[in-house]
């Protein structure tokens, strides 16, 4: 590019997508002269799906400004919590983020899940169809215009993916009530409803059980229940800490 000169600096929180010389401070960044400003961030490495405010000259700006020579750009992080406008809090998740997805069901979020790579187009169809937030530690994908919303997945474990998913948009959580397979929601089952589904041992030690309502998986309170018990106490006791 060849155009006017203007001076951007990123905020700290937003440093993991940009080269090491331009974090803490302003930089120089030689635009086009057409681009609009939204363009010029993405252009130097941060999906607009993390950015919360731009202010140029200290005035707060849009992503469709286009940089005059010698403007000073802050760019800032999302509020948290970040508020999603025009339909219900709920997501959708790529291939990579499994565990993720049954974590966030198992808490009662709503929460599609892609268990096959079905490429980044579809999957920014499916957001703006079903006007769910994308989850992804794909940059790429955040930056596909098609999106309706998304964020970035900032860690690779799965406690320190929910924990960020749940400081940045505070969900309401309610725990057991939805299908970690499927997403569907639980409904109360007899033990007769769900004896097809149910070892000896099983039938013989329980008698409290829940059933999707869509794909009709059984539930209950088996070997596995004292470990998620525990992923449950410790999404509630985090969401009270920060109300």
């Amino acid at each position: 590019m060849n155009g006017p000169e203007i001076h951007v600096e990123f905020s700290p929180e937003l440093g993991l997508f940009v080269p090491h010389a331009r974090r803490g401070r302003a930089t120089k960044v030689v635009t086009d002269g057409a681009s609009s400003l939204g363009h010029v961030v993405e252009s130097l490495g941060v999906p607009l799906t993390e950015v919360g405010e731009l202010v140029v000259d200290g005035r707060a700006s849009s992503f469709s400004h286009v940089p005059a020579a010698g403007e000073s750009v802050e760019v800032r992080p999302v509020e948290r919590p970040q508020r999603v406008p025009g339909a219900p809090l709920r997501f959708l998740l790529d291939v990579h983020l499994g565990t993720l997805a049954r974590r966030l069901r198992l808490l009662g979020v709503d929460t599609a899940y892609e268990s096959t790579d079905i490429g980044d187009a579809a999957l920014a169809a499916r957001s703006a169809a079903e006007r769910r937030v994308m989850l992804s530690r794909d940059r790429g994908l955040l930056r596909r215009r098609e999106l309706w919303a998304g964020a970035y997945v900032y860690s690779t474990r799965p406690e320190e993916q929910l924990r960020d998913v749940l400081d940045r948009f505070a969900p309401e959580l309610r725990p057991w009530t939805r299908c970690t397979a499927c997403n569907g929601l639980l409904r109360e089952a007899t033990k007769e409803e769900v004896a097809d589904q149910l070892k000896h041992g099983t039938k013989r030690t329980y008698e409290v059980f829940a059933r999707c309502r869509d794909c009709g998986r059984a539930y209950w309170r088996g070997a596995h229940h004292d470990q998620l018990e525990a992923i449950v106490e410790r999404a509630l006791a985090y969401g009270s800490s920060r109300g």
